[in-house]
């Protein structure tokens, strides 16, 4: 089972790369809460190098009100990660698939929600 949305943009370093997509998450009705540069903080931690690697916690509060409505601990696979990395060609961002994440949960009208968010998510990316 896929678990993520991939998309290559080519010959465009991480820090473009991380503007445009915040750019395209917020059309999509997305904001950013979180942000984690794993290249520094593997760095930091443990030492190790690697190339550029950063997670944003990506939320559309309209649609997070709905999951939580539906399934109060849901805020435990919230927010949706979109990964962006180093790669060579470029810098390829990955969207979780709500869809995929949510699949144990046994709720129709969830997975609906989770769906849609895919679809938003996907756009975004295609968008960057």
């Amino acid at each position: 089972m896929n678990y993520t949305y991939n998309r290559l943009l080519a010959d465009v370093p991480i820090d473009e790369a991380d503007a445009r997509a915040r750019k395209a998450l917020a059309a999509q009705g997305f904001g950013v809460l979180t942000e984690i540069d794993v290249k520094e903080t593997m760095k930091k931690k443990i030492g190790a190098e690697m190339d550029g690697y950063r997670i944003l916690g990506a939320c559309n509060p309209n649609m997070a009100h709905k999951a939580i409505g539906m399934e109060p601990r849901i805020g435990a696979m919230l927010p949706c990660n979109v990964i962006l990395r180093a790669v060579e060609g470029g810098t390829e961002l990955s969207a979780i698939d709500p869809v995929a994440s949510m699949a144990a949960v046994d709720n129709s009208d969830l997975h609906a929600v989770a769906a849609e968010v895919r679809d938003m998510l996907k756009k975004a990316i295609d968008l960057a």
